[in-house]
């Protein structure tokens, strides 16, 4: 894995957003590491309406796709990690930003405040 995707670019790459277009270096990052948490986000925001998807087909495919590494790391660690991360109050976006450090891998997202307080942004986001 070269970085770890924001739940935002999962859901874009799986849906063959046009917004990839703003974005034709991602492939240069494959292959994509992600978060057991943003699966977790995916589910919620279906839950609530936010996200139509097919749960669980939406996750198989994701698993079942090559470009996509999950990384199964623990809670524990995680927790650790999140800890320090008193800048952010979303439980989810703390536990990515979290992972991205536990793990020592570049984050790949769009989240305004995520960009500006986490330090191992992808160089092309910078």
């Amino acid at each position: 894995m070269k970085c770890l995707l924001d739940t935002h670019f999962i859901i874009w790459i799986v849906s063959s957003s046009s917004r990839l277009k703003h974005y034709p270096w991602l492939d240069d990052y494959l292959p994509w590491g992600i978060s057991p948490v943003s699966l977790l986000e995916i589910q919620l925001l279906s839950e609530v309406g936010k996200l139509r998807i097919d749960n669980p087909r939406f996750t198989q495919q994701i698993m079942g796709d090559t470009r996509f590494a999950l990384d199964d790391i623990s809670l524990a660690t995680l927790m650790r990690k999140a800890f320090e991360l008193g800048w952010t109050r979303d439980p989810i976006d703390r536990l990515i930003v979290a992972h991205s450090l536990a793990r020592r891998l570049p984050l790949c997202s769009v989240d305004e405040l995520i960009l500006k307080r986490h330090k191992n942004i992808v160089a092309e986001l910078r």
